[in-house]
């Protein structure tokens, strides 16, 4: 007997001596592509008609069966993406991804289906459970790049998807129910960032979009204060920032007097002149120490301008009178 049928009747001894459980074999579809199906049940899920696919999906839902129930809902969509039945389980397969934890993945079906569908009758939910989902990423929530790799919250491409699903909720219902909140998330977002400017762009664009509003109208000019403020106090402090930061706090105070944060505002306010002061007085005292006269009295008069019960006030009255006299005489 040669070598070769020996090997052969080896292998077989062996595999009848120790028999293995196959795996789960792989069941084609055409236009629905490979799936894994238990050894024994083979398409005994696969139903003939979308409303009978349906039933499948929602049984596995209700029994949180969600491998199943996904399988099912994504073939009713697939196979039936016209019917009436298609709405149903393409909310069925975003339920599924966020009852298995991949909300990235529920939030783009949800967003899909409501492009796809429109005038879906539980659009407002929909719109909430976005909206709950992005909330749960501003929170610290790991993205997964391709569904496995984590990105860590506070990379700053996390914070732009973040900021991205806020802005997609927003214009799905810019009037809905949690449109305002969204649009004012945007801004928390870029603030988290210290993207400042954007984050000024987002509350002004909920100030102005909601101004009927009072409430949010209110936050947005507050917090677009408070990132202006944050801007001018960075490792240089930014006098155009604190500038805009005065007339935010200004006009909130203006528009909400009776609102119970016009006295932090105030204070801000208060704070911010007195630090603009200081840089003016700061400022002209340079000038003033290269003999540049005229940019020192420019400077030692904005100090009076910006705050003149500020502690650098009385400084600057008298360099000015020191500087006026002095130009007098050189004058003569």
């Amino acid at each position: 007997m040669s070598r070769q049928c020996v090997r052969l009747l080896l292998v077989a001894a062996i595999l009848v001596a120790f028999p293995f459980v196959a795996p789960a074999p792989l069941i084609y579809r055409p236009g629905e592509g490979w799936t894994y199906e238990p050894a024994g049940g083979e398409g005994k899920w696969v139903q003939a008609r979308a409303k009978d696919q349906l039933e499948v999906a929602q049984a596995a839902f209700d029994k949180r069966a969600y491998s199943l129930a996904l399988k099912a809902a994504r073939r009713v969509v697939q196979v039936w993406p016209l019917s009436d039945y298609a709405p149903k389980a393409h909310y069925l397969l975003a339920r599924c991804y966020e009852a298995k934890g991949m909300d990235e993945r529920a939030f783009n079906e949800y967003q899909t289906m409501l492009e796809k569908y429109p005038k879906v009758a539980n659009y407002e939910e929909i719109l909430e459970r976005q909206y709950q989902i992005t909330n749960k990423y501003l929170a610290g929530e790991w993205f997964r790049l391709w569904n496995y790799v984590p990105v860590p919250p506070w990379i700053s491409a996390a914070m732009d998807r973040t900021a991205s699903m806020y802005e997609k909720v927003v214009k799905n219902g810019p009037y809905s129910d949690v449109g305002p909140q969204a649009q004012m998330k945007v801004g928390t977002t870029r603030d988290k960032q210290a993207d400042y400017p954007q984050a000024v762009k987002a509350y002004e664009l909920a100030a102005d979009r909601y101004n009927d509003r009072p409430q949010v109208a209110a936050d947005a000019i507050f917090h677009a204060g408070l990132s202006h403020q944050k801007e001018a106090q960075g490792a240089e402090y930014d006098q155009g920032a604190a500038g805009k930061a005065i007339a935010s706090f200004t006009e909130f105070i203006t528009l909400y007097p009776n609102d119970s944060r016009v006295p932090e505002a105030q204070k801000i306010i208060a704070s911010l002149k007195r630090e603009q002061a200081r840089g003016s007085f700061e400022t002209a005292k340079f000038y003033e120490r290269y003999r540049r006269w005229n940019g020192a009295l420019v400077y030692y008069n904005e100090v009076l301008v910006q705050d003149p019960e500020s502690p650098y006030a009385a400084a600057a009255r008298q360099r000015l009178d020191e500087l006026k006299r002095r130009t007098q005489q050189a004058s003569k």
